[in-house]
């Protein structure tokens, strides 16, 4: 049934894979379904329907669907066939008192809300870049950095938790009661994308002692909590309010491990300042650059409208650069106080993609 999980979640359904499971259906019979079929299965959507169907046609010899995992992000490439040695951020989620809830609630209602749960976390994990790797009944398992990495992989995973927790808290079960998830987050390297399994239960594999460590803290956390890996913690810098745990000894860890309790977000200035604190080294190399931007605040306070753009590849040192001119504004006998009220100078960042980064300086 992963096929098929897999290709409604392609095509942004994936909410509906649980009731085509239910129903045992199966690739070989996807090309019988009628529109009343999907109706019978709960696609009440006339839209969804046509979607289906449409999608179903246009597969190939009305017979396959390629094997591939749960959604790609936006923006994101498909996996390549062969396994990668990757640093990934692993997140499990998990929804707590799922047992409670299965004792009580009629099998069709729990589907629904179980269903109504995995597409909360779908959606939430997937703004934050996010890739949903399997759906294990109330469980969902998440990696950040693969198939397509981020130098902010682990930030993204925090986000997307502490984002999780409070979305999943707005569903509510049918009496009324909100659900409520736990998870766990931990960061290293790990041999990724080797095909495991055969047939429609095939999905690609993730091997290393970080699956294991994220699944172990996720266990520890209490409902409605984000526990880190203190290699995650050591990626953050300052960016998020973390309170330090007690070491625990972990099944499957020999050492006690230490873990972190993620709050929300920190109260650093900026990104940069967050994660590199006062530990700075000089500024080398950049003169010109700097005197660059310099030449144009000077036009500036003439009257001259300014804008600077820095663009390049992360981690070249944009944001040092910024800095070094602020602090150099800060000398200057109308230096910022000057530029503000008049909005005359900006200083705009940009990543290889292009993509605009924060206005730094007005």
């Amino acid at each position: 049934m992963q096929q098929i999980a897999d290709w409604l979640a392609k095509l942004g359904l994936g909410q509906y894979a649980q009731r085509f499971a239910e129903n045992d259906i199966t690739v070989a019979i996807l090309s019988d379904l009628t529109d009343q079929d999907l109706k019978e299965l709960g696609v009440s959507s006339l839209g969804h329907r046509r979607q289906l169907l449409r999608a179903i046609a246009e597969l190939p010899s009305r017979q396959k669907v390629a094997a591939k995992p749960a959604a790609l992000t936006p923006g994101s490439t498909a996996p390549s066939d062969t396994a990668e040695r990757r640093q990934v951020t692993v997140m499990f989620s998990d929804l707590v008192g799922s047992t409670a809830l299965s004792a009580r609630m009629d099998p069709e209602d729990l589907r629904d809300l179980i269903s109504a749960y995995q597409k909360c976390v779908a959606e939430t994990v997937q703004r934050f870049g996010g890739y949903v790797a399997k759906y294990m009944g109330d469980g969902v398992l998440v990696y950040f950095g693969y198939p397509q990495a981020h130098e902010d992989d682990a930030e993204r995973a925090v986000r997307a938790g502490l984002a999780l927790v409070k979305n999943v808290g707005q569903v509510s079960t049918a009496e009324g009661a909100p659900l409520s998830a736990r998870i766990g987050i931990a960061t290293g390297l790990v041999i990724v994308g080797d095909f495991i399994g055969s047939g429609e239960s095939q999905e690609r594999g993730i091997a290393g002692e970080t699956p294991n460590l994220a699944a172990r803290l996720q266990e520890r956390a209490e409902a409605g909590t984000v526990i880190l890996s203190d290699r995650t913690r050591r990626l953050l810098g300052d960016l998020f309010e973390l309170s330090k745990l007690t070491p625990t000894v972990l099944k499957g860890f020999i050492a006690p491990v230490q873990a972190w309790r993620a709050l929300g977000e920190g109260h650093a200035e900026s990104r940069f300042e967050a994660l590199h604190g006062a530990t700075l080294t000089p500024l080398v190399g950049r003169g010109e650059d700097l005197e660059l931007a310099l030449s144009r605040w000077r036009q500036a306070k003439e009257g001259g409208g300014q804008v600077v753009l820095m663009c390049g590849e992360p981690g070249i040192g944009k944001s040092r650069l910024v800095l070094a001119l602020r602090e150099r504004l800060h000398d200057d006998p109308k230096g910022l106080a000057y530029a503000l009220p008049y909005r005359r100078f900006a200083i705009v960042l940009a990543d290889a993609n292009a993509r605009l980064g924060a206005d730094v300086d007005r």
